[in-house]
């Protein structure tokens, strides 16, 4: 039988306590991820969208970007609570027991609103953040050409508020194995 999330934090009822994590690993996880996830909707329909991100940490914000057209600004105009999540996944973790079979995984799922950022030198400023996380040794006009205003203008630049936050981390060795079932063979481990 499912939980009733009714009135309750969109955080409540972690599964695993054991594997939550505090706000501070929380910022460091997202400092660093490579990737994120955008889920959002319209009309009942959701959408999940793949992307770079930069994690603002002083106006604790998600910032990411897309086309200027598509599902993504469309959905975000017309429903501006979104879920992002960032993840980074470790070795397949086997073991005796079916329901035990797992994998190492660090995980951090954001719930906020979105809004466009509309302020030309905010998305300037927001955009060149997000470019210094993946190419921290890249100069602006040195390295790359800086952003123009026609690129701007085919740009959506988009700040997630972060309402809620709740970060999982799972890198044991190996999973949990059963007294009921013979051991697994140490090749499996390998």
């Amino acid at each position: 039988m499912p939980r009733d999330y009714t009135d309750k934090s969109l955080t409540a009822f972690q599964r695993l306590p054991e594997y939550k994590r505090d706000d501070d690993w929380i910022r460091a996880f997202l400092r660093t991820a490579k990737a994120g996830h955008i889920a959002s909707s319209r009309d009942g329909q959701p959408f999940l969208n793949p992307n770079t991100f930069w994690f603002d940490e002083e106006n604790h914000q998600i910032i990411f970007h897309s086309n200027v057209t598509g599902r993504v600004r469309s959905n975000i105009e017309s429903n501006p609570k979104v879920c992002f999540e960032a993840s980074q996944l470790g070795r397949l973790l086997p073991s005796n027991v079916a329901l035990e079979f797992s994998l190492q995984f660090r995980s951090v799922i954001v719930f906020g609103t979105a809004r466009l950022v509309t302020d030309e030198a905010e998305a300037r400023r927001v955009l060149y953040c997000l470019i210094q996380k993946y190419f921290p040794k890249m100069k602006s006009g040195q390295e790359y050409r800086e952003i123009t205003d026609k690129e701007l203008k085919h740009t959506s630049v988009y700040a997630i508020s972060i309402d809620e936050w709740s970060g999982k981390e799972n890198w044991k060795d190996r999973a949990d194995q059963s007294d009921e079932w013979p051991p697994l063979n140490e090749k499996w481990f390998e």
